[in-house]
């Protein structure tokens, strides 16, 4: 009989305003204390609100991400020879242009933040080059479900037999544009906390974040690697409502959930975590929760839910590959993440969410979902054990 193939997560790492490296974002993440506090990258003077979720001493975006997919590489025991003919999935913020990141040590002067740009597809190359990835390129702009999509792709294409091995990489740095973007349409948490679900809440804040992953076939543990975790099922879906605003019901999403089990061949009650994609906004919420209802049906009601966005904030393009990275590690660890800045039960809400604390947990499965404007769903669901 021959053994299905699986994709597996061998080698992770991120970067966010909860410290660099992928342990410290799962302590971040279980210890529930925001990472939020002014931004000092360019100037917010005209700006409703003034904080985010940064990095200190951040480099540029291209630096960042190559070291991240480097040691993402280095987890997952690779040297520069198994690097060779291996394809790279980046996810990064589109446009004729890609801002090369922050502008280091010149203060709120620096204005935008922005360098000389490079096309996220040239930019793709590079990195490629820079870090040894011989195979294909490709880049995802489809906003905050960009990361997750690639992973989804790359999933498919190991599962299928096309490749055994691809690395993912995503990367958002807060800069002025996008801040001000979100700050004018009135989305970002004026009281300056994301408070997922809670009553009260106010809208999200923007988060740095950069991370990458590798994702092979078995052939990992023919090397001696112990996978990090494997990507179960995954499910993408849309509902095309509005522009901005999702579809009160969460057909879409629920849909992308439904997917997810059926491509991973179990049911609602196996899933035993969701890190929701919940911004803190108050229909975007609601909308999420009763996705969650209508793909889980009483299940959803009982699986625990936190949205880890509540500490390192929205990180758009990488949102979805950084919160792989920290609910596939808190599966593995066996305890889940809070669900920070919680005043009190909304009605539109119903969930059972972390709140208190972190939770511990036997549970060997999953979701992490993501959904972006235009109605675009993603659900992804992670195995262990």
């Amino acid at each position: 009989m021959v053994e299905a193939r699986v994709a597996q997560l061998t080698g992770v790492y991120a970067v966010s305003a909860l410290g660099r490296g992928a342990d410290a974002q799962l302590a971040g993440a279980l210890a529930g204390v925001p990472a939020f506090g002014p931004v000092d990258r360019f100037d917010t003077a005209a700006r409703r609100v003034t904080v985010a979720a940064t990095v200190p001493g951040v480099g540029t975006l291209p630096d960042e991400l190559a070291a991240a997919i480097d040691a993402a590489c280095r987890a997952a025991g690779l040297d520069r020879a198994q690097r060779t003919g291996c394809a790279l999935l980046l996810a990064v913020h589109g446009g004729p242009a890609l801002g090369a990141g922050p502008a280091l040590g010149a203060g709120p002067a620096a204005g935008s933040g922005r360098a000389l740009g490079t096309a996220p597809a040239v930019l793709a190359g590079q990195l490629a080059a820079r870090c040894g990835l011989s195979g294909h390129t490709r880049v995802y702009t489809s906003a905050c479900v960009s990361a997750s999509t690639a992973v989804a792709d790359a999933a498919a294409r190991i599962t299928r037999g096309d490749v055994e091995r691809v690395v993912v990489a995503a990367g958002y740095l807060v800069e002025s544009d996008q801040f001000a973007l979100f700050d004018a349409g009135r989305a970002l948490a004026v009281d300056g906390a994301v408070r997922p679900f809670s009553a009260g809440r106010r809208g999200l804040l923007l988060g740095d974040g950069v991370a990458a992953v590798v994702l092979e076939s078995s052939i990992s543990r023919r090397r001696g690697v112990d996978p990090v975790a494997t990507v179960a099922g995954w499910g993408r879906a849309g509902d095309a409502f509005h522009p901005c605003q999702p579809e009160p019901g969460g057909t879409g999403l629920a849909r992308a959930v439904d997917a997810a089990l059926r491509r991973a061949g179990l049911p609602p009650e196996a899933v035993g975590y969701v890190n929701a994609n919940a911004t803190g906004t108050a229909q975007s919420d609601a909308a999420e929760a009763a996705a969650l209802h209508r793909a889980l049906g009483g299940h959803g009601t009982r699986v625990p839910v936190s949205s880890t966005k509540s500490v390192h904030g929205h990180a758009l393009e990488a949102s979805g590959l950084l919160e792989l990275v920290v609910t596939a590690l808190a599966l593995r660890h066996g305890e889940l993440p809070v669900n920070a800045g919680w005043l009190g039960q909304d009605e539109s809400c119903p969930l059972n969410v972390v709140k208190d604390g972190p939770q511990r947990t036997t549970a060997t499965h999953a979701l992490t979902l993501n959904a972006a404007f235009g109605g675009a769903n993603t659900a992804v669901l992670v195995g262990v054990g």
